[in-house]
């Protein structure tokens, strides 16, 4: 396991350095962020103080390397637009990504698992048959469509939910939650709800595909055959083989809804870190948009790094290969 996992770890790194070349390559090809941060009416001395100010005089490949030295000792530079740190800048919307993703993960999980399971347990049902035409929706619509479907419903007509913005927040372990208080709970609810259509109906899909294939294999009828309960062949045998997959798609899209919860956080004018990039964006602050993409890299590799540890003790034979 030691072996497999050194591997794997160096194969992150590996991942994470060719990463960071080409999201810096790419974030310096789309523009020069001086042309948006001074009036065009400005003299060219103004001009050649800011660009030496911020080092954008330097060949590209030392503003690389400038800008992974200082990475190493924890400063991802300061921002154009807003003159704080990035670091400080990104953080401050992470907490309310962070609550919205895992919210919006542990309902797509709670009930794409169980229905997936349910449909594929009793295909030929008029249930399960129903499930897998609510997960065609989850995949066809669109996100905002469906949020502003939400708002209208739940906010404007019935008046449940806020239609915007985020509750009430409280200080625990660093971080400012919404989720510690009732208020914060229905501030959420609607934005998670939304971002976790799109990963409930291929939750459900998958975990279906799964199940109707182990359900036909030797091993479940010989467990039938020994007399367990259909509860115990469902929990002991079908789920834990078809984990593997269930686990692989989990990890990828918990990260993705961290990184790009963007319509979303649009839609309901959640405070969080996809807002935080596309204004990014559309200033040229590159600090912002380096940093921010170069954390979204890492926070895949250290996902997956973690999805390829649970593998090893899911299936022993992951981890054997590997170190053989």
């Amino acid at each position: 396991m030691i072996g497999f996992l050194i591997q794997r770890v160096l194969q992150a790194l590996m991942v994470v350095i060719a990463m960071s070349i080409i999201v810096f390559l790419g974030v310096y090809a789309i523009g020069n962020p001086i042309d948006v941060m001074i009036d065009p009416a400005s003299d060219q001395a103004l001009r050649e103080a800011l660009i030496q100010r911020y080092g954008l005089d330097l060949p590209l490949y030392e503003q690389y390397f400038v800008f992974m030295s200082n990475m190493l000792h924890g400063d991802l530079g300061e921002s154009f637009i807003y003159r704080l740190p990035v670091l400080n800048l990104i953080w401050s919307r992470f907490p309310a990504t962070l609550e919205l993703a895992l919210t919006a993960m542990l309902i797509a999980t709670c009930l794409g698992i169980p229905l997936g399971l349910w449909a594929g347990y009793k295909p030929e049902s008029l249930s399960a048959k129903a499930i897998m035409a609510f997960s065609v929706l989850g995949f066809s619509v669109p996100s905002f469509w469906v949020g502003l479907l939400l708002i209208m419903a739940f906010a404007v007509e019935l008046g449940w939910f806020p239609s915007g913005g985020r509750g009430p927040t409280t200080h625990v372990l660093g971080m400012n939650l919404s989720i510690t208080s009732l208020e914060g709970w229905s501030y959420i609810i609607l934005p998670a709800f939304n971002l976790a259509l799109f990963k409930l109906g291929l939750l459900i899909r998958l975990t279906r595909a799964g199940t109707a294939e182990v359900m036909s294999s030797d091993y479940v009828r010989f467990a039938r055959a020994q007399g367990l309960s259909e509860s115990k062949v469902v929990g002991l045998h079908v789920l834990k083989n078809i984990s593997i997959p269930i686990v692989t798609v989990f990890g990828l899209e918990l990260g993705s809804t961290l990184a790009f919860a963007v319509v979303t956080e649009t839609v309901f004018n959640w405070p969080g870190m996809g807002k935080l990039i596309i204004d990014s964006i559309t200033v040229l602050d590159r600090p912002v948009m380096v940093a921010y993409l170069i954390l979204v890299v890492f926070l895949f590799v250290m996902i997956n790094l973690v999805v390829d540890l649970v593998y090893g003790q899911l299936d022993p034979r992951i981890r054997v290969k590997a170190a053989s």
